[in-house]
């Protein structure tokens, strides 16, 4: 049963790409009994404490960061210019609640703007919106104020605000950050399950920071752990609302995604063939993607050490990196079962032959 508390904490946590302490917080809250550190660059392991001497590790993959802001300098008038941490359609940026962490730990609500039509010339406004000329407004009237009484100063992290919600009847969640939120709640969900279980092969959690800002974290997860094998969880952009059926490839309710390239990896053969058959033999849900954009962690996991097979479990979610997502819980369901049972069938021969040994 999906622990919806936990999507909600995690999805509502306040963490840009380089400021994901209040994630990792929450994780280790849900993680509890388990073997977790963290290191300098805010990467967060957890093992499963029955992880024995097998020869053979498999990293399970997700990143804590969301898309975000950085202030970049505070105006004469009290506005905030910002610069984006993360990959933003300047369209999708004004007009929204966005947080502003401040120098005492304080969350300072704001509104994104830019120039409104009223004050607009006619060239102005066709011009394309640019990000450069927006600005965040707290409600402050001077620079002094923002800096003394806000406690803001410039490199101050910000982050969407958005309320979470869950349609129990139509199993529909909605909040932000679904990219990566769910891709951590997934690997929650699974060492959970798979603790105290007799494996063949030792389970790490990597929970990475600044995937968003070009997949940093796991080249520094992926160099500790050594994995064999990896399963990277994400929150994919679901595409149902621009392709017809049949041609859509990341459709809420179809199941878990398994992404069989993007511009930064080419899957595994064998290892996708393996996973599908696992999912056949179970009756889990799943479709597959072949992605012309975008990239994942598995772009530096799968050129870490000597070469690791990375099999890529997507969430379809909707209008990611933007304020508001949408993703349906039988698509994680679908994810975790997926995940567990794949690891659950790891044995010396699926594993050479994914390996090609």
């Amino acid at each position: 049963m999906t622990d919806i508390n936990l999507i909600k904490d995690l999805t509502t946590a306040f963490g840009p790409s380089g400021f994901e302490d209040d994630v990792l917080t929450i994780i280790k809250k849900y993680l509890n009994g388990f073997d977790t550190e963290t290191d300098s660059m805010n990467n967060l392991f957890s093992r499963i404490k029955n992880n024995s001497d097998n020869a053979y590790t498999i990293l399970l993959d997700a990143h804590t960061d969301e898309v975000g802001f950085m202030v970049q300098s505070i105006m004469d008038n009290g506005t905030l210019a910002f610069v984006p941490l993360g990959g933003w359609v300047p369209t999708n940026i004004p007009a929204h609640l966005v947080g502003i962490k401040n120098n005492r730990g304080e969350i300072v609500e704001g509104i994104t703007g830019s120039t409104p039509p009223h004050f607009m010339s006619e060239e102005e406004r066709k011009r394309p919106l640019s990000i450069d000329t927006m600005f965040i407004d707290i409600g402050a009237k001077s620079r002094e104020e923002v800096i003394k009484d806000f406690g803001i100063e410039v490199g101050a992290p910000v982050s969407p605000l958005v309320n979470f919600r869950h349609d129990s009847k139509k199993n529909l969640i909605r909040g932000k950050a679904f990219d990566n939120r769910l891709g951590c709640c997934s690997i929650i969900e699974t060492l959970k399950r798979l603790e105290g279980k007799d494996l063949n092969v030792n389970v790490v959690g990597g929970f990475a920071a600044q995937e968003e800002v070009g997949m940093r974290g796991a080249k520094i997860t992926s160099t500790k752990v050594k994995p064999d094998l990896a399963i990277l969880f994400e929150g994919s952009p679901a595409d149902d609302r621009y392709f017809p059926v049949g041609v859509a490839q990341g459709v809420l309710g179809g199941g878990t995604q398994i992404r069989h390239m993007d511009q930064s990896y080419i899957s595994s053969f064998e290892y996708i063939k393996f996973a599908k058959e696992i999912a056949d033999k179970n009756n889990i849900k799943y479709q597959s993607a072949v992605r012309r954009a975008g990239s994942t962690n598995a772009g530096a996991i799968h050129l870490s050490g000597e070469g690791v097979p990375v099999l890529v479990l997507g969430i379809p979610s909707r209008f990611v990196h933007s304020h508001y997502n949408f993703a349906d819980l039988t698509d994680f369901e679908a994810t975790v079962d997926l995940a567990v049972n794949v690891i659950e069938n790891l044995n010396e021969e699926s594993i050479k032959k994914i390996l090609k040994k």
